[in-house]
């Protein structure tokens, strides 16, 4: 069960009009804080994620269903369909032998990289425009200062 502050983050995202999207990386933040903190492992970043986006589901964000070829009545069904707890017990000592290396900052920038990378460059372009008319003042003097430190001198 996700911590109240992360709910409450969550719902404050909402209020405010944010993406479902932003409002579920609550969710993955508190994830990959769990498995820095040794409470469990993960195989993959891409695992870490999707636990965290699970469980964002299930906490009511209205994220779209996972996977592309899930119809809505398989949903539903799911959903009534809690696994028992003695399955559940198992997935979480699974869990607990993995290594926390998936969330480590080398390997979620090699995800990040990697998803970007699936991107086209007018789509990749698009969200970099995006991110600079979304991130303000402050944050955009920063990232020219951090330019223009490491522009090459000619």
């Amino acid at each position: 069960m996700p911590e109240q502050q992360v709910i409450q983050r969550a719902k404050k995202k909402a209020r405010e009009g944010r993406a479902p999207s932003t409002q579920a990386g609550e969710f993955v933040r508190e994830e990959i804080e769990h498995i820095r903190q040794g409470k469990h492992g993960a195989r993959s970043t891409k695992q870490a994620i999707a636990i965290g986006l699970s469980k964002a589901r299930k906490a009511g964000v209205a994220l779209p269903p996972r996977g592309e070829k899930a119809k809505p009545e398989t949903i539903r069904r799911r959903s009534q369909n809690l696994p028992s707890a003695r399955r559940s017990r198992a997935m979480l000592d699974v869990l607990k032998r993995e290594s926390s290396s998936a969330v480590s900052h080398q390997a979620l920038s090699t995800h990040a990289h990697r998803i970007a990378r699936q991107h086209g460059p007018s789509a990749r372009h698009q969200i970099a425009m995006k991110a600079v008319r979304t991130k303000g003042p402050t944050m955009l003097r920063e990232e020219a200062r951090k330019a223009a430190k490491t522009r090459k001198v000619r």
